[in-house]
């Protein structure tokens, strides 16, 4: 907010218009709000009403260019548009503005007429009249539009609407709810859910008075930013949208004060790493000064730690970041282990390492009756998960997801078996990750315990948690000894931890329920719906592969993607089968090849396995193409077409996709199938994470998806995908 004795804000959909203009008028505008800030009767700004009942004004800001300003208070201002000066002279009537009655914001609208059929058709008289075309929205009554939040003032237009085009004409310049709203209904999405999953989240928290502009200001669902941050997206041409703007549903959830640890659900692309960094900012603004990092942000993938930190730094700049710890999860673990001096000189090995691992040692020590498989599934996600440091604590364990139960005699087998293990490891001089966040959980559990009393309050006087406030963004993929840990690292209380996740995304096998582990978001737990990264009509398709499976919400609940939706609109994605591999290598080609072959990072293509993913790579390559593999720390380089395997496309998004080999028995793996009568809910659950796997990938795509597949396509594709190719 400005720091002078006038308060400038910048309305969101002011942006739009100003990023259109010349590097040179950008400029212009910046300086325009510079001089306003500091001075607005300054006679060069020429600020005057647009008439005498209206509280919108202009002022110039050069020769061609006015801003349109909405007078807030004494000397409180909203820029709302920047026109050209014909635009705002010619037809004063075109504007309106409203506080809405249901979100309390302030909407500033063009009412610039819309399309033929609302300008009127000029028919020559020889010619057969066209059939009326019934409206699109005839169906509602303004009191029901209004209730879902429709902008008043479009409510004449929006009866006129009959076609779809003129819908999205309308939509450019309409207020966020109102786009909302009426492409839910466009959708067919019934009256009682656009009311439930799009109106009500942004729904105002008090009585909204429609002349109080003071009130409207300060409330999220006006989108303003203030020319300090305005500056920065004008001039930093490269900075996103999201870097400065929030929908109303984000910031709302982003500036909420919180009771105790809170969640941020939602499918893929629907904003909640943005919610996650913004929240951090907002977080960070209220720190009082010091140089110590009281905030920690932290999630499963380290190069997602690394792209938290770039775009934390481009949000909030170095400032903002010096007093944040961005670190993936397990290197903070790694780090409060070697604070303790506790792992000696291990070296850590990966956990998918670890079936290796017991496979040769049950093979050197001759131990028998269990299998690998099972004996390292119940170590890491029962023992180590649980951070249970007695055989006592083993015994009354509960083992969720484990399938089969056990006897408290197989229990005294498995725990001596896994202490022999520990031992052969250390004696090896490695142990896994697993077992570092283990170890770390219980060093902070320990501290924490022998620095509070009873009650939780301090014994010593001089104990301090390490962190005020805990921020995770992909909260799916962390372990149960992860969340002991974070919880111990700080102190239970108003917004003491933010989380947000998706577990439709969980990639893998990590399955916790949050409050057995002392973060209880009961009633603290939101979802975002709306998808910013790709089409509805590739959205479609991925909800269909998701389709007969239920997921958790990582507390004892369900989770779902109800109401789940896209703005955006593109070509409806490609399905095709081959009879053999080699035949859907040149399907590859051919789509790269209607692409237009870029090679400009644009482009990727997704396999299931590392074998086919150096196959597709040879055959591009000897034709000619620019290829670059998806690595473990992401893109080895950013041009190229990019290929990896469905694990390495986790937060990465690219403009076309391919999924190629959607095959039964690669999709999902041939190998779960054992499972299916030995382990049923191994089987289930295992299947689940390959199906996740399939609708990451799919969501990766923003504009085009191209899915392939030979012999018998994936069960995850259902008969309306698979028979799409025939169409």
């Amino acid at each position: 907010m400005s720091t002078g004795a006038t308060t400038l804000r910048m309305l969101d959909r002011a942006d739009k218009e100003v990023m259109k203009l010349t590097r040179a008028d950008i400029g212009a505008v910046y300086e325009f709000m510079h001089k306003f800030r500091h001075n607005p009767e300054n006679p060069g700004l020429n600020l005057k009403a647009l008439n005498s009942e209206s509280r919108l004004m202009s002022a110039r800001v050069n020769k061609d260019y006015r801003a349109l300003l909405l007078h807030i208070a004494a000397r409180d201002y909203l820029l709302v548009a920047v026109k050209h000066r014909g635009e705002v002279y010619d037809d004063l009537s075109r504007y309106a503005y409203r506080i809405n009655r249901i979100t309390g914001g302030i909407e500033v609208v063009d009412m610039a007429p819309v399309g033929d059929s609302i300008i009127g058709r000029v028919v020559p008289p020889d010619a057969e009249p066209e059939p009326a075309q019934k409206p699109l929205f005839d169906t509602y009554t303004d009191t029901q539009l209004l209730e879902l939040g429709v902008s008043e003032p479009l409510l004449p237009q929006i009866r006129e609407l009959t076609t779809e085009a003129q819908l999205l004409e309308l939509l450019d310049r309409a207020p966020q709810l109102t786009t909302d709203v009426l492409f839910a209904l466009f959708d067919g999405t019934p009256y009682d859910e656009v009311l439930q999953q799009v109106t009500e989240p942004v729904r105002a928290d008090e009585p909204v008075d429609p002349d109080d502009f003071e009130a409207a200001v300060e409330r999220p669902a006006t989108q303003v930013t203030s020319d300090d941050e305005a500056l920065q997206a004008m001039l930093g041409e490269a900075f996103e949208r999201w870097q400065i703007f929030l929908h109303p549903t984000q910031r709302k959830l982003v500036e909420r004060p919180y009771s105790g640890p809170a969640r941020v659900g939602g499918g893929p692309g629907t904003g909640k790493t943005i919610v996650a960094l913004h929240r951090v900012a907002h977080l960070a603004r209220q720190l009082p000064p010091g140089v110590d990092k009281p905030i920690l942000l932290t999630t499963f993938n380290r190069n997602l730690a690394a792209d938290l930190r770039t775009r934390l730094m481009a949000l909030g700049g170095q400032e903002l970041v010096s007093r944040v710890d961005i670190v993936n999860i397990d290197r903070l673990a790694s780090r409060v282990v070697a604070e303790a001096k506790a792992g000696g000189s291990r070296r850590v090995v990966d956990d998918n390492r670890v079936l290796e691992l017991w496979d040769e040692f049950l093979l050197e020590t001759g131990a028998t009756g269990w299998e690998a498989e099972f004996l390292a599934a119940e170590w890491t996600q029962v023992i180590l998960g649980q951070v249970l440091n007695s055989r006592t604590d083993y015994f009354k364990a509960r083992r969720p997801n484990r399938g089969r139960s056990l006897t408290r005699a197989e229990r005294d087998q498995i725990w001596q078996l896994t202490e022999r293990f520990a031992t052969w490891l250390e004696n090896r001089g490695v142990w896994t990750w697993r077992q570092v966040a283990q170890r770390a959980a219980r060093l902070e559990m320990d501290r924490t315990a022998q620095n509070t009393g009873a009650a939780g309050e301090s014994s010593g006087g001089f104990y301090r948690p390490r962190y005020r406030h805990v921020v995770v963004d992909e909260a799916q993929d962390l372990s149960a000894a992860h969340w002991k840990m974070l919880r111990a690292m700080v102190a239970p209380g108003p917004d003491d931890m933010f989380l947000t996740g998706d577990t439709h995304q969980r990639i893998y096998d990590n399955h916790v329920t949050l409050g057995s582990l002392g973060v209880n978001i009961r009633g603290r737990s939101s979802r975002l719906t709306l998808s910013y990264r790709t089409t509805r009509q590739i959205l479609a398709d991925a909800l269909q592969i998701m389709s007969g499976e239920v997921y958790d919400d990582l507390d004892g609940g369900e989770e779902n993607l109800a109401g789940y939706r896209s703005l955006l609109r593109g070509d409806r994605p490609v399905f095709r089968g081959a009879s053999t591999w080699a035949q859907e290598r040149d399907l590859i080609v051919e789509q790269l090849r209607d692409w237009g072959n870029a090679a400009d990072g644009s482009i990727a293509i997704c396999v299931p396995t590392k074998d086919l993913a150096a196959e597709v790579i040879s055959r591009l390559e000897g034709d000619g193409l620019a290829v670059v593999e998806i690595g473990p720390d992401g893109p080895k380089r950013p041009d190229g077409v990019h290929i990896g395997t469905m694990h390495r496309f986790k937060g990465l998004e690219y403009q076309r996709m391919i999924i190629a080999g959607v095959s039964d028995g690669l999709v999902p793996r041939q190998m779960i199938s054992r499972y299916r009568d030995a382990d049923p809910k191994r089987y289930q659950r295992e299947r689940q994470r390959d199906r996740s796997l399939l609708f990451v990938a799919a969501t990766r795509a923003r504009d085009e998806l191209a899915v392939f597949w030979h012999g018998t396509p994936s069960p995850f594709l259902t008969g309306r995908l698979v028979q799409r190719q025939l169409a």
